[in-house]
C-alpha cells in the first residue's frame, strides 16, 4: 500500500508539473494563431508516456532505494513519441510556411478528446485507434508497475513491464499512421488562387466594359 502511495504522489506531482507549463507555456498545446490554441495530439502523447516511466522510474528508487536499468522496449516506446512529435513539428513547419494554407489548427481549441482526434474533417477514426491503443498500453503499464513494487521478488530493472516486439510494432504503426495522414490534413484547406465569387465578378466587369 505504502508502494501505492508513493508511486500516485510522484504521479501527481508530475502530472502538476505538466499541467503548469501547458498553462504558462503551451507545453500540450498545437502550433495555431488561435487564442485557445487546440492540443496536440504527439505532444500529448510524449507527456503521456514521459508521465508513465518517469512516474515508475523515480517511485522504484524510491521504495527500492535503487536505479534500475530501463529495458529496450522501454526506450523504443519514448523513441516512438519523440519520433511522432518530430514529423508532426515538421508537418507544421511546412504548413506554416505555405501562406495559402488556412490550417484547421487555427480554429482554435475543442477541448483535449476533440482536439487530438480530429483533422480537418472532425473525428477522425485513425488518431481514435492511436489514442485508445496508448491509453491501453498505458494503463496496462501503470497496473503493472503498482504491482510489481509490491512484490520483493521482483528485480528493480523487471519491474517495468517489457513490451513485447509485437505490441511495439503495432504502437510504432499507429505513429507511423498518424504521420502519414497528418501530411495532407490542411492540402484540403488551401486557397485558391481565383474564387468563384472572383471569376464571377470579373465576368461581370468583362460585360460591362463590352457593353
Amino acid at each position: 500500500m505504502k508502494e501505492q502511495i508513493i508511486y500516485g504522489t510522484v504521479f501527481l506531482i508530475l502530472l502538476i508539473i505538466f499541467l503548469y507549463f501547458d498553462f504558462k507555456n503551451d507545453l500540450l498545446k498545437d502550433s495555431s494563431t488561435a487564442i485557445k490554441k487546440p492540443y496536440s495530439y504527439s505532444r500529448v502523447q510524449l507527456a503521456w508516456w514521459t508521465l508513465i516511466i518517469l512516474s515508475s522510474f523515480i517511485s522504484i528508487v524510491i521504495v527500492k532505494n535503487k536505479i534500475p536499468e530501463l529495458d529496450p522496449s522501454t526506450l523504443i516506446l519514448i523513441g516512438i513519441s519523440s519520433a511522432t512529435i518530430a514529423t508532426g513539428r515538421l508537418i507544421d513547419v511546412s504548413d506554416q510556411k505555405d501562406l495559402t494554407i488556412n490550417r484547421y489548427q487555427n480554429n482554435g481549441r475543442k477541448g483535449l478528446l476533440l482536439d487530438i482526434i480530429s483533422d480537418q474533417s472532425g473525428a477522425s477514426i485513425h488518431r481514435l485507434q492511436t489514442v485508445l491503443f496508448n491509453l491501453t498500453f498505458g494503463i496496462w503499464m501503470i497496473i503493472t508497475v503498482l504491482n510489481n513494487l509490491n512484490d520483493c521478488s521482483i528485480d528493480v530493472s523487471k519491474i517495468i513491464p517489457i513490451i513485447q516486439n509485437n505490441n511495439l510494432i503495432l504502437l510504432g504503426l499507429s505513429s507511423a499512421t498518424y504521420a502519414a495522414l497528418k501530411i495532407p490534413e490542411n492540402s484540403s484547406t488551401k486557397n485558391s488562387i481565383l474564387q468563384p465569387e472572383n471569376v464571377k465578378d470579373e465576368s461581370k466587369e468583362d460585360n460591362t466594359i463590352k457593353g
